[in-house]
This record gives structure tokens, sequence and C-alpha cells, in this order.
């Protein structure tokens, strides 16, 4: 079926859905709402407070004009409410100009902004009243554009559900065994919601499916990992205390449990294939180089992959400090060919032991002579496909993937169900706490002159921003902006950048500069989250803190306090919503990522853990859906449960082929 097979679905409103990404009606009733708003609740903006997100009802009485020139584009109406008057601004919304009708009310949802006594909403979604008054309880608010309005949207998701009529793939014994609602149903529900409590079920019927078409497709896609090796390790107890006394500083109890098992898993007969993961600064990567010295010093050769070239570069001044003994190639996309060539050659001899890189290293024309184990950092950045195609460059490969991003164990149950799992649960001693505040705009100006201080005394900052330029969230300050504002305001201190649109040789010179203290501060969007390490930097300002999640959050906070000197993590907010206060005391709070990332998955769902990253497009059916998380559980139980029975597997290999192609990039927020 096509869209233009859906009723009321024309051939305009088709173009304005494809600048959604909506190419078919599949894509259509899965672009859940982004909110939903209660009709029942109006407020009148003399009631509502600055930064208040709120739903009201005003009547236009100067229809939007788009603003003339300026580097600044956006669209103005005014609006009242009895005797009271205001302006609403959309910035980088030409489409508002010919919505809005003079002498008519609206239905208003967005930000209050007051200033000088002066009220203003901006970027709010709206629809006309008269089309919804008859809705009693909840409306759906919709990503849309062009021409597309909330009520269009609603029609057309509707017209979808109602035309595909979605199936369970769950098998029709296991859906009556565990009474589940129909799918159609549960679609018909999100789209057109007739209560909170069968909106949240609608939810959670819709995410189970889901869930378990995902794990059914890992089981198949994985297959039987546990296989015999044709290999032995030969390294004695005097060789490893030996590599041990290499380190200045003792293991911890959990570093020390986690050698052990690796250390009897490459020992066992059977390939290794488990999970070490860790908070930020539990010693994970001396634990790895544990595991790569046991593999070299048996003349096997060794893979280490990373998931950016600053992070390879890293991984590879340490593998050489630590195994410099052993032959040890670097492999990234910024080589030049001539060098690409010579590493291959000397890898494919048999020369390289230790071949430590990016991407660059899982390419077809990179071949090992004798490749025994493959250790993943930062795992969570790389898709299924691609750790595989690391494992086929050996035979029955050994595998380590190690995670700084503590993941609830909901998801864990989904993504590593086939991997044996080791956790560092303390840090390593002389890691100080990190004071984390969070930090209201009004005390902006405070933090400017305490990061000059620090400045003074030698210590570095870090300010990260959700985005690299300007766009139409006016109340967000971009990477770029922010590094223009800080350069003329912060006296005698000077201001680096790095974003994610750099080139490779860019990132890694700012980085470089900034270890060399050539940069009291740097500004950056998250591309510093992952395994970045620079002792002096103690401060680590989050702008817009709300925008990010508790785990990423927490990432970030883990860039600081990587010696013992005091460091510090200011949460900016800039929407200060009592959910948004919440969210952030919840983090200044807790320490422990573990305990952090449920909290995550309980606040945010795990549609928005399963979502986009600045790598790519993901797995995003679920976006939007907000569900329990016993929800996962139930459905591993019900795929452990469809498995058991072989005639069930042709089906559900059917659903895992048509999963695979957005499985096999799949990463974590």
């Amino acid at each position: 079926m096509k869209l233009k097979d859906v009723k009321y679905i024309s051939d305009k409103r088709i173009q304005d859905l494809k600048k959604l990404n909506i190419l078919t009606p599949y894509d259509l009733i899965n672009h859940f709402p982004k909110n939903y708003l209660d009709l029942t609740k109006v407020t009148p903006l003399k009631d509502a407070y600055n930064n208040d997100f709120v739903l009201t009802v005003a009547k236009v009485e100067l229809e939007p004009r788009q603003s003339a020139g300026g580097r600044v584009k956006y669209v103005k109406a005014y609006c009242s409410q009895g005797a009271d008057t205001f302006s609403i601004v959309w910035f980088n919304q030409p489409y508002v100009v010919g919505k809005l009708k003079c002498g008519e009310e609206y239905f208003f949802y967005g930000r209050v902004s007051i200033k000088y006594g002066m009220v203003s909403m901006t970027n709010p979604v709206f629809e006309p009243i008269q089309k919804n008054y008859r809705l009693k309880g909840l409306m759906p608010v919709y990503q849309i554009k062009g021409n597309l309005t909330q009520s269009g949207m609603k029609t057309c998701c509707v017209s979808a559900v109602n035309a595909l009529s979605p199936s369970s793939a769950i098998p029709l014994y296991l859906q009556q065994k565990y009474a589940l609602s129909p799918l159609s149903k549960a679609y018909l529900e999100v789209h057109s919601p007739t209560s909170e409590k069968a909106l949240s079920n609608a939810s959670d019927r819709i995410a189970l499916d889901e869930y378990f078409k995902l794990i059914s497709a890992f089981k198949i896609i994985k297959g039987d990992k546990k296989q015999l090796k044709p290999r032995k390790y030969t390294v004695n107890q005097q060789d490893f205390t030996s590599f041990i006394s290499r380190f200045p500083y003792e293991f911890t109890d959990g570093q020390k449990q986690a050698v052990n098992e690796i250390i009897k898993d490459l020992k066992s007969p059977f390939t290794m294939n488990r999970l070490l993961q860790g908070d930020v600064g539990s010693g994970k990567t001396a634990v790895s180089l544990c595991a790569l010295f046991t593999a070299l010093k048996s003349d096997y050769q060794c893979a280490l992959l990373s998931p950016t070239e600053v992070l390879a570069k890293q991984n590879y001044k340490v593998a050489k400090t630590y195994l410099s003994e052993f032959e040890i190639g670097y492999l990234s996309g910024s080589l030049t060919e001539k060098e690409k060539k010579a590493v291959k050659e000397k890898l494919k001899a048999g020369e390289i032991k230790l071949l430590v890189g990016t991407h660059a290293v899982i390419q077809e024309n990179v071949e090992f002579s004798n490749l025994a184990l493959c250790v993943c950092d930062e795992q969570q950045r790389f898709g299924v496909a691609q750790r595989s195609a690391l494992e086929d460059k050996g035979v029955h490969t050994d595998v380590l993937v190690m995670s700084a991003t503590p993941i609830p164990r909901t998801l864990s149950l989904i993504f590593y169900g086939d991997l044996d799992i080791s956790t560092i649960a303390n840090k390593p001693k002389g890691r100080c706490e990190i004071q984390t505040n969070v930090v209201p705009m009004k005390k902006y100006e405070d933090m400017l002159r305490f990061i000059t201080e620090q400045a003074k005394k030698g210590f570095q900052t870090y300010f990260v921003c959700p985005k690299i330029d300007f766009d139409d969230e006016s109340d967000v300050l971009s990477a770029k902006e922010l590094y223009e504002e800080l350069s003329n305001v912060l006296s005698g201190v000077s201001v680096g950048l790095l974003h994610g649109k750099m080139k490779d040789k860019e990132k890694i010179a700012v980085m470089q500069d900034f270890k060399d203290k050539k940069y009291n501060v740097l500004v950056s969007t998250t591309v510093i989250e992952v395994g970045v390490d620079v002792p002096d930097a103690t401060v680590m300002v989050i702008m817009s803190a709300e925008r990010f999640g508790l785990s990423q959050l927490h990432q970030l906070r883990g860039r600081v306090g990587r010696s013992d000197k005091k460091s510090y993590c200011f949460l900016l907010c800039t929407k200060e919503s009592e959910k948004a206060i919440e969210r952030l005391s919840a983090l200044k709070n807790c320490s422990d990522g573990f305990k952090i990332s449920e909290l995550d998955f309980e606040m945010r769902g795990g549609g928005d853990l399963l979502g986009e990253r600045q790598s790519g497009r993901i797995l995003t059916t679920l976006n939007g859906l907000k569900y329990s998380s016993k929800t996962v559980f139930t459905a591993k139980a019900i795929s452990d449960e469809a498995f058991k029975l072989e005639s069930n597997i042709p089906y559900l290999k059917k659903h895992a082929l048509a999963l695979y192609e957005r499985l096999k990039d799949v990463t974590l927020n």
C-alpha cells in the first residue's frame, strides 16, 4: 500500500509528509505525537510564569507577518485575551504566514516569555478552536511541516491505521495467553486518545510488540556465539604479575574481578563474548590492556576499535605506553593512502600485533594473519553489523566490548542478551566527587567570574552546547554563538571551539591544544562525551541541560574529575520548569551511572533512549512513546516462549529480516 491509497491523503499532503521523512503508511502510523494537551487545562497568560510551557486560548488581532531581512528570520503575530494583548514569534517557520485568521480564536501551546512586563510566546503549536472544541480530553501534538495542521496530521494518522489495520508479530496463541489487546486498537488510541489510562495502555501494547520483534531479531541475527576456538593462550602467572606492576596504581576490587573473569574466558575452550561496563573513570581501559597483553604475549594479533579518531589516538598512545614490547599499528581515515597501504601490508604479514583504529579497521581490505581478540571501546557507538565485521576477520574470535554508558537492565536484555557481563562498580582511588549544581540563568554572570578565577589557577573548563549553529530555538545558544560570546566576555581567558562538523584532523588538533593548555576554556558539542581525558579540566558547564538525557549528562560530567583536583559540573537550565528542575536535581544528588540510567529510563521512556545520534538515523519506531520498563521484561518472556517452538522460527525470521537494515547500525543515546 502507498500513501496515495490512504483516505484523506492528497498529493499536496504527500509532499508535506515527505518533508518529515514519512514515505509509507507504516511511517505515518509510527509518527507518534510528541506531546498531548489536556484541553480541560487552559491557562490564561496573566497566570503564567516566565519560561512556562502552557496551553492557552487567544484571539488573533493582527495576522502574522514575516520579518523583512536580517540574519534571523521570524514570523510575528499579535493576539488578545480579554483586555490583555501579547505577541507570538516563530523562528525559521515562514509557513506560519497565512495560517492564522484575524478575529478567530486558537489554541496555542508554547513557551511563555515575560520581559519588562511584556508577555510573548515562542514557537507555539496552534490549532483553530472551532475544530477542536469537541475534544474533551487529550489533543495529540505532532511534529509538522509545510501546510500540515495538527488536526490534519491526526486525520492522516488515523486514516492510515484504519487502512493498514496493523497486526501483531506475536503468535496468536501467545497473544491470547498474555491477554493482549489488538495492535490496531492500540495505534488508534495513541493517535486519538480517549483517556490518559487508555493512552498509557496503548503505548505499552505497541512497545511490547516492537520489543518482541527487536529481541527476536537480535536472537536470530546474533546466532550462537559460543563456539570452540582453535587456539590457547599461554601467559603464565609470572608474566601477568609483571605486566600488572606497570600500572602506577593498585587495581580496585572491581577491576581485579573483571580481569579474572576475562582471563577465565580467554583460557576457556569456547569463544569469549563479554561486555565490560563501568562508570566513567572506573578503569575499563586498564582492564582491557590486561586482556590484550594476554593475547599478544601468546603471539596472537589483536584489534582495538574506537568510535572517533580523537579516542583512537588516545588509545593508541596508551597502548604504546603499556604494551611497548609489541609492534602496534594505527589505522584511520585521516591517514594518507601510502600510510594505510603500509599498515595493511605489515598487518597481513603478521608484523603488526595490535591494530588500533577507527571504523577504517572494519574495511574489507584490512586483513589479519591470526586475529584472536577484538576489543571495541565505547561499543554502544558501533552497530551490530560493524562489530560482526571485525569479529569475522579472525576465526571464532574472542570479543570484549566496553561501555562507559550504563544502560538500564531492561535494555541490556535486548542488546547484550548474548553476552556475559562484567561490571566495575567502583572508581579508582584518589578520584574526587564532582560537585554538581543546577544553575539558573540569573546566576550565569557569577558562574563566569568563578570560571575566570579557575583559569587563573591553571584549571580548565568545558562548555557543552546542544547545537552547533543557530536555529529556530531562540532560547538555546549554539556552540558557535557561545564561542563568540565567551571570547569577548572572558577577560584574559583563551577559548577554543570543537564540534562534529570539523574534520578529524581539526578535532585532534583542538583537543591536543586543550590538553597542552593553549586554551583555558573549550566550547564544544557532545563530541567530547566519549573517552576524552584532560586531567586539568575541572569544570564542566552544560548549557540548556534540560535538553539532554540524564545518562548523557552523566557522561559529560565524567569528562572532569579525572584527577585528585576538586571538580565541578554546572547544569545551566534555560527552561526552568518544575519537571526540568526535578530531572536535573536527580542528577545532582546521584553519582552512580547505573542508578542514573534506570532513572533516565523511567523519566524519558525507552523510546527516547533509542533515538538519533550525530552518527545518523537509528531505530526510531518507539520514539515519542512513553511506556513502562516492565514492557521489556514481558516482551523477552514472550520471545523466549515463542522460540521454544521450532515451527515459530520461520515466522520469527521473517520479522527479523524485515528489521535487519535498521538493527545492523543500531546504537544507543
